[in-house]
């Protein structure tokens, strides 16, 4: 039986940033309109990380009952390894989309936009079916695209108009950028997991179009949010807060540049769920300013 322990190292913290980020921005923008509100922003924080551990969780079983995990760079699966049986990390894969889905029904309650419940639908539907099903999208190299959509512009967005019932330019912006960042940790993934990937038949974007386009890619991925969040400082100045990360962007692409693979990646990594964190804080403490 998994240890609390793995159990905490299955929800994969280091991918919570993810979820985080694209809040603190929403905020902020909601803010920059005079509209921000605690209760809302909370739930909606809430929301992302239920959402995201459930993902994280749906993935460990689908990939683990697929036999793709069986060799494995990254973080240990509690599926793969048989540290956990696979019933019972589906069961938490679920439990964390309830968690969603009760405090989703509050936020609607509080704001009053009751047709956001369809939207969370979708969210726990292209959860489970990134890696689920039997047609998963993510080994199709969808994967990138819902991560856009879902942990860029829908939690970005959602996030503004339940607070202030305005989607703005700001708001745009930032959930682009975050959107975009949010894809750099998936590149980063399937770029470290590459060999396996080909080998399980599991064809990512990073498979589909080669290592050398893959880390391009994470490039632009990382560069261009901070383009944006620049962008929006013709409504709040402040948003140039961005610029303070363009060291901590070069650091991160230094090893993409260089060639790194697998476990020298793992650090790049966790570094990009760092910068995204990051990119939440400063353009969501920018916007409000």
């Amino acid at each position: 039986m998994a240890t609390a322990a793995e159990w905490i190292s299955g929800a994969r913290p280091r991918t919570l940033p993810a979820a985080a980020a694209p809040v603190m921005v929403g905020t902020g923008a909601a803010a920059q309109v005079g509209s921000s509100a605690w209760l809302p922003a909370l739930l909606a924080l809430g929301v992302a990380l239920a959402l995201q551990v459930g993902v994280n969780f749906a993935n460990d079983y689908s990939d683990g009952v697929r036999g793709t995990d069986v060799d494995r760079v990254g973080p240990m699966r509690l599926t793969a390894s048989g540290a956990a049986a696979p019933r019972a990390v589906k069961g938490a894969a679920f439990g964390s989309f309830g968690v969603a889905g009760v405090l989703g029904l509050a936020l609607c309650a509080v704001s009053g936009h009751w047709w956001l419940l369809a939207v969370g639908v979708l969210c726990v539907a292209a959860a489970w079916f990134y890696t689920g099903g039997r047609r998963p999208y993510g080994y199709a190299g969808l994967g990138e695209v819902a991560v856009f959509v879902f942990f860029g512009l829908v939690a970005v967005l959602g996030t503004t108009y339940t607070q202030a019932d305005v989607v703005t330019w700001p708001a745009v912006l930032g959930a682009v950028g975050v959107g975009l960042i949010a894809c750099a940790l998936l590149m980063v993934n399937n770029l470290r997991d590459i060999p396996g990937d080909v080998l399980a038949g599991k064809k990512t974007l990073a498979v589909r179009i080669g290592d050398y386009r893959a880390r391009r890619a994470y490039l632009g991925l990382i560069w261009l949010p901070l383009l944006l969040g620049m962008v929006c400082a013709f409504w709040a100045p402040w948003s140039l807060l961005v610029v303070l990360l363009a060291g901590p962007a070069a650091l991160l692409t230094l090893p993409i540049v260089a060639g790194a693979r697998g476990k020298l990646l793992v650090p790049v990594l966790a570094g990009t769920g760092l910068f995204e964190l990051g990119y939440g804080v400063l353009l969501g403490l920018g916007l409000a300013l």
